[in-house]
């Protein structure tokens, strides 16, 4: 009996040890997180970010992060093909990854153009080179509609999107929409792109892939395709394969502005005592210093301050066409430029006979004034009609994606939906 107890005794007194024993600590060895940003990984440096201040060059930078002078020259000259460290800008951000010793050396130096593109100069090792780097993004198509009830910015800023969408929008229709015209309760729907780094960070817009405004019940549309297979160029068309470009603007003035007096052969003053006083240009009202655009392609022929015309441009478009532009606070063309279409040739002000910030729009056709409104203005080159069927079966899809963007007749208010992965780049 008394082999068959000890076993037994022996078990007891081992667990009754073990529930009053003091567990042992056990340590749980964690792993650093590995970052790898720009090709590098960033574990291995010490990195250091920072923007480029006023006045300071590449070699200040270098020189800070204790990298000697003649090392210095070799990277610049080893590099000058692919990058001049002279053009580095103040306030573009950059970064250095440096050594993790006590010397805390420079061995990298990435500067930023933007949040996508950066051009590397990698100088750990004997080799020096340059190149550059694009960060991954993602494309995502987004699809909104909104309804105007004071104008369109406004509508777009309630939408929360930033001002290029908008003006790129505005660039669009330019010819065939006037912006000042469109009324309460006019509608719009946009097909565009959104790009995003690291699936969070917005980095800007891309296409705008079709749109259409309802403006006085009326269906304008307008989609993105490459019609020379040549040249590449993407131009916008309606649903009828009309291009929707132009050879003139339908304004000198984009946003912020309202036409206060139209081009009128029989106006009555009544400062003048009721007498008629031609006007034989168009006025658009807006702030000062808003920026006015050539409304065409040409060359600027006059530039200068001269009486009631205040601070005024010439621009001759063709043997047939020229337009001018009074009344400017400030001009930024000189006789001789070649403008294209949309760049500022001025800024608008009240100076010369001007009774408040405008410019006045002149028009002339085979050397007479004329209404720029009233003209019918050639077209740039049409699609051929090769081309069309194609184009007929790529803008279905769209056509229908925009048609069927719908808002709740009982809740007329602006809407984003839709959002979806469309590219990986």
């Amino acid at each position: 009996m008394r082999t068959y107890l000890i076993p037994i005794i022996a078990v007891f007194f081992f667990y009754s040890c073990k529930k009053d024993a003091i567990p042992a600590k056990i340590t749980e060895v964690i792993k650093p997180i590995e970052i790898f940003e720009y090709g590098f990984k960033l574990n291995d440096f010490e990195v250091i970010n920072d923007t480029i201040k006023t006045g300071e060059s590449f070699g200040v930078i270098m020189d800070r992060h204790h990298v000697l002078y003649p090392k210095i020259n070799k990277i610049a000259s080893s590099i000058k093909d692919t990058f001049d460290v002279r053009r580095v800008r103040s306030g573009k951000p950059y970064t250095i990854l440096a050594s993790k010793d006590s010397l805390n050396k420079a061995q990298v130096f990435i500067y930023k153009h933007n949040k996508i593109d950066a051009t590397i100069i990698n100088f750990k090792d004997s080799t020096i080179n340059a190149y550059t780097y694009k960060k991954p993004i993602k494309t995502v198509e987004k699809k909104i509609m909104g309804v105007v009830n004071s104008s369109f910015s406004v509508t777009m800023d309630n939408l929360g999107l930033r001002g290029n969408l908008t003006n790129e929008v505005a660039d669009i229709y330019a010819w065939t929409l006037d912006f000042f015209k469109l009324q309460k309760g006019d509608t719009f729907k946009i097909i565009y792109e959104e790009k995003f780094i690291n699936d969070t960070t917005f980095a800007g817009y891309g296409k705008i892939k079709a749109a259409v405004f309802n403006h006085k019940g009326k269906d304008l549309y307008a989609y993105r395709y490459v019609a020379d297979s040549i040249k590449k160029i993407p131009e916008y068309f309606d649903d009828e394969a009309s291009l929707l470009r132009r050879q003139f603007l339908k304004s000198p003035i984009k946003f912020q502005y309202r036409i206060s007096s139209r081009y009128n052969l029989k106006r009555r003053i009544a400062h003048y005592g009721y007498r008629v006083r031609p006007h034989k240009g168009t006025d658009f009202a807006a702030p000062s210093n808003t920026p006015i655009m050539a409304t065409a392609n040409g060359t600027v022929i006059e530039s200068r301050r001269s009486g009631g015309k205040g601070n005024y441009v010439t621009v001759k478009h063709n043997s047939t066409y020229t337009t001018k532009y009074f009344h400017m606070r400030r001009r930024k063309a000189k006789v001789g430029d070649f403008v294209k279409q949309g760049d500022i040739i001025g800024y608008v002000g009240t100076t010369g006979s001007s009774s408040g910030n405008h410019v006045c729009y002149r028009f002339w056709k085979n050397g007479r004034e004329v209404d720029p409104f009233k003209q019918k203005l050639p077209s740039a080159k049409p699609m051929e009609e090769a081309i069309k069927p194609d184009y007929y079966e790529f803008i279905k899809p769209l056509k229908d994606k925009l048609d069927g963007i719908s808002l709740d007749e009982n809740n007329l208010e602006n809407l984003i939906e839709e959002e979806h992965l469309i590219a990986n780049n």
